[in-house]
């Protein structure tokens, strides 16, 4: 689903984000000028022969080390997924006997990338950080401050894109040098099959594709299993991993703390404007799949022509039948785009997820959304002075009878808001985020909940507290992502004050720290929330009214 189509049918709205090619320097550990320009002095990159080289169970890889942390790239956890290999689970990569060079990202996953003209502004904000698209794409990068057996806590990062678009490293903001120096942890991100390629369900044709609605989410676990196996070798704890996500990732953090495969890989998990509490329903992605193949022009027992088409062929005929089967069998709500996490009971629970089920992972999560996630305004300056009466109209299509009751109802709440103010509020509203901390709480480990309220001050401050512009506080990145951010000392203390509280999480599974206010626990009675602006503060209900109203229409 495009980020920009907000009033989509996601229920959630959630999605990618994006990318730059900025300096880190500002940004490194938050040091003091005159310690970071005595750290500038003297050569910054190393790569060689003997440096930065570390063990894999499948062979030696070889980065390199830049400003003291050493880097991989494009790490292979998984086999080429292309031809036989489609549709079908993770396979490991081959072996090597050499060394094998990390140093660049790998593939980006086959997907409709965001559009990067020299007119966008959104690829001007966001920068759409993609290279080649394949099926190779099952590949991982690493950043850790050193190569021993120190045991750092390790963060993996599942990116946005809404299971059909994205990558490891779309935007500045997700590179982990900053985080892994000033943290002393080990941090990751992955690429992993998407769309169609990922989330197709050929279960109901032929029993040997069991398992091909997921494996989207099986290259996730698999990843996490390489991790598991072999994050020691690169200074980390595979006993005390992490795994975050924005938006789409932020739903993927919640499927993977569902599916019994992934319990002893992971230990905590922090979802950012992106949440879930069930998979899609397996009679209408196996119909999906039917409609595939008759778009296809195939019978059931020449399926594996899918495998051999080209993936830009694929992609074209799959949404093209999801298109065709709304279309011939109504309004059926194609949640991502029909392709997605599916609830098949095999790798991940039907019915809600974090069941009290012992086979389930236990772990704590902490919950995080945006004021203003999809401000109505951020391109189109003439809405900024509507009226209250204004937004009733434009909210009437979608709250009907109710929507007066809806603008009154956040207006009262958030009495200082302006009315543009309130018609982001209202489309950004934390519903299906608070939904899914009260559905963890049938667990018995802690949730925690936050509600991010800086605002960007760029194009004349109408961006305000968007959707993606929290990544980069959390991981130390607002002078690198300053198009968002805007960079300079004030994004970057209240960013001081989230990574110490992030850290704080993955070593104990309490975010509290001594940057914060004391942060309770969240419990459906007082929904405790931890507001991250520049000053921080903890509210309890302050939208109790108007997600009550939301309830009712």
């Amino acid at each position: 689903m495009d980020r920009r189509n907000f009033f989509g049918k996601t229920g959630m709205g959630m999605a990618a984000c994006g990318v730059g090619m900025f300096s880190p320097l500002g940004h490194i550990g938050h040091e003091k000028k005159k310690d970071k320009d005595t750290a500038m002095e003297g050569q910054q990159l190393f790569i060689g022969e003997d440096i930065a080289v570390a063990p894999t169970a499948y062979g030696k890889v070889k980065g390199f080390v830049l400003r003291g942390i050493n880097v991989f790239r494009g790490i292979p956890y998984g086999a080429d997924t292309s031809g036989k290999n489609r549709f079908m689970p993770p396979q490991p990569p081959e072996p090597w006997e050499d060394v094998r060079p990390a140093v660049f990202y790998g593939n980006s996953a086959p997907q409709d990338i965001y559009d990067r003209s020299p007119e966008s502004y959104s690829a001007f904000v966001d920068h759409w950080n993609y290279d080649v698209l394949s099926e190779d794409c099952l590949r991982l990068n690493i950043w850790t401050p050193k190569l021993d057996s120190a045991k750092r806590p390790v963060l993996v990062w599942l990116h946005g894109g809404g299971f059909s678009r994205g990558n490891g490293i779309e935007q500045d903001g997700y590179d982990g040098e900053n985080i892994a120096r000033e943290g002393d942890i080990v941090y990751c991100s992955i690429n992993h099959r998407l769309g169609p390629l990922g989330f197709t369900n050929l279960a109901g044709i032929d029993g040997k594709f069991k398992d091909s609605g997921n494996v989207g989410m099986l290259d996730i676990v698999a990843a996490l299993r390489w991790v598991n196996e072999n994050i020691s070798a690169f200074g980390g704890d595979p006993e005390n991993v992490t795994i975050m996500g924005q938006s789409g990732g932020g739903a993927k953090v919640c499927n993977i703390a569902s599916m019994p495969m992934a319990r002893g890989l992971v230990h905590k998990g922090v979802a950012l404007s992106g949440s879930a509490t069930h998979g899609l329903d397996v009679g209408y992605t196996e119909k999906l799949g039917q409609y595939i193949l008759k778009e296809a022009g195939l019978e059931n027992n020449n399926i594996e022509k899918l495998q051999n088409m080209p993936w830009k062929e694929y992609l074209n005929l799959a949404y093209k039948a999801a298109n065709q089967l709304e279309l011939e069998e109504g309004d059926l709500g194609l949640v991502r785009g029909g392709f997605g996490p599916i609830a098949n009971d095999i790798s991940i629970p039907k019915g809600e997820y974090f069941s009290a089920n012992a086979d389930q992972p236990d772990i704590p999560l902490l919950f995080c959304s945006t004021f203003h996630e999809w401000n109505p305004n951020r391109d189109n300056p003439e809405l900024e002075n509507i009226s209250l009466e204004g937004i009733v109209e434009k909210l009437r299509d979608r709250y009907g009878d109710h929507t007066q009751e809806v603008v009154r109802a956040f207006s009262k709440n958030f009495p200082e808001a302006r009315p543009i103010e309130i018609w982001a509020l209202i489309v950004s509203n934390r519903q299906s985020g608070i939904e899914a901390a009260n559905a963890k709480l049938k667990q018995e480990s802690p949730v925690y909940l936050a509600w991010f309220g800086w605002e960007s001050p760029l194009f004349d401050g109408r961006h305000r507290a968007f959707h993606c512009i929290d990544i980069s506080f959390w991981l130390l990145n607002t002078d690198l992502m300053i198009t968002h951010t805007g960079g300079g000392a004030i994004p970057r203390q209240l960013s001081q004050k989230m990574s110490k509280s992030l850290l704080s999480f993955m070593r104990t599974g309490d975010p509290n720290c001594d940057a914060l206010p004391l942060w309770p626990r969240y419990t459906a009675k007082d929904v405790e929330t931890m507001i991250l602006n520049n000053k921080c503060s903890v509210s309890n209900n302050s939208d109790q009214q108007a997600r009550a109203a939301l309830s009712n229409s």
